[in-house]
């Protein structure tokens, strides 16, 4: 697996990161969680939603195109 994933959402909450996850893989754009939050400090920090640089367009379309992108 390559590393060049890109960003295409942050969110401080990690339910509504693993939603968007889950659904942009549901609809065949791979993507991962990058959790940056420090635990100690209560869940200070951001999670990041990256894609594919190829799928970045798709998955952007897809977030806006179904209200996901209120946090």
């Amino acid at each position: 697996m390559e590393n060049n994933w890109t960003k295409v959402y942050t969110t401080s909450n990690p339910i509504t990161a693993e939603i968007i996850k889950q659904a942009l893989v549901e609809n065949d754009i791979p993507a991962v969680v990058m959790n940056k939050q420090d635990s100690s400090y209560k869940a200070f920090g951001v999670i990041n939603i990256l894609v594919q640089p190829e799928n970045f367009d798709q998955a952007l379309a897809y977030i806006i195109e179904n209200n996901l992108n209120e946090d």
